[in-house]
């Protein structure tokens, strides 16, 4: 009997709200708001931020994993291990916080930065791994182009190609771009929680046909304890020339966790732990 095949629907969304903040940061939405981590597990929080230098210096992180993707503007990355680097457009870093990181991530000169930031949880026996960096070049995303558009695949294994972003969770990262009145059919583990972000135009998702524009975000539905290796269709078709979405999906942790402040730890002790280490120095020394 054949696999049948799971499709998907957009389970809820919303808008991003922005504010405008104190300067050196500009302006600010949430695209995952932090206090529904539950649902968006392994996804802790997703934020937009528009900032110029200054606004995150030297700053530590331990229990969880950032996703970066720059919209404008150049981001400069700096951690206290010696790395420095200046992301342009559409490239991605990928950080893994692990148990001690200290870095700083800045508006290049005059420019005004343009990103958004996901947090990825770590599962609890992941928390105290290493701090690493990997930073993956636009270009250097694989790109699979069909009649009205493409996918270029940051992470996972889609449209027959593997994204380069190795993530200690398995996740896929996804940007799609498809011309007025193309359809496109996108690929995805059916046990993956996932969402969509519209970075412009007008598209329809899901058997449901939710039509989300510029700035809106949908949570789809998924086969939780379902099999990791049956594949799940997500129907997207575009209404507007240059309609442009990124799509995140990733396997749910199901632990109960803190997010609070720049940490995200299992118990609110592990938190107060690491306050009390970075004030030790155990982060080690500034990210300058």
């Amino acid at each position: 009997m054949a696999e049948q095949i799971l499709q998907r629907n957009v389970k809820d969304h919303w808008y991003v709200k922005y504010e405008q903040v104190g300067f050196p940061s500009i302006q600010k939405g949430w695209i995952l708001p932090v206090d529904r981590w539950a649902d968006f597990d392994p996804f802790v929080l997703m934020a937009e931020d528009w900032f110029k230098r200054g606004t995150f210096s030297d700053h530590p992180h331990r229990g969880f994993q950032t996703v970066t993707y720059v919209v404008d503007g150049r981001l400069e990355h700096i951690d206290n291990a010696g790395g420095r680097d200046i992301l342009e457009p559409g490239d991605v870093q990928y950080m893994n916080a692990g148990w001690a990181a200290r870095h700083a991530e800045e508006g290049v000169d005059n420019d005004i930065a343009h990103t958004l930031q996901l947090w990825l949880n770590l599962p609890k026996h992941l928390k105290n791994t290493e701090t690493t960096y990997q930073n993956i070049y636009s270009e250097d995303a694989p790109t699979v182009n069909f009649e009205g558009g493409s996918v270029k695949v940051f992470s996972g294994d889609i449209a027959g190609v593997k994204g380069p972003l190795n993530s200690l969770v398995p996740i896929t990262l996804s940007e799609i771009s498809l011309d007025n009145g193309v359809t496109y059919v996108h690929k995805l583990p059916e046990t993956h929680n996932a969402f969509v972000y519209v970075l412009s135009g007008d598209m329809d998702f899901g058997g449901n046909q939710v039509n989300l524009k510029k700035h809106g975000v949908g949570t789809l539905t998924f086969n939780d304890g379902g099999n990791e290796n049956n594949t799940s269709e997500l129907v997207i078709k575009s209404n507007s020339r240059r309609s442009k979405v990124l799509v995140y999906s990733g396997t749910p942790i199901k632990e109960e966790i803190v997010p609070y402040g720049p940490f995200v730890m299992n118990t609110m002790e592990e938190i107060k732990q690491a306050y009390r280490d970075f004030r030790l120095g155990k982060f080690g020394p500034p990210a300058v």
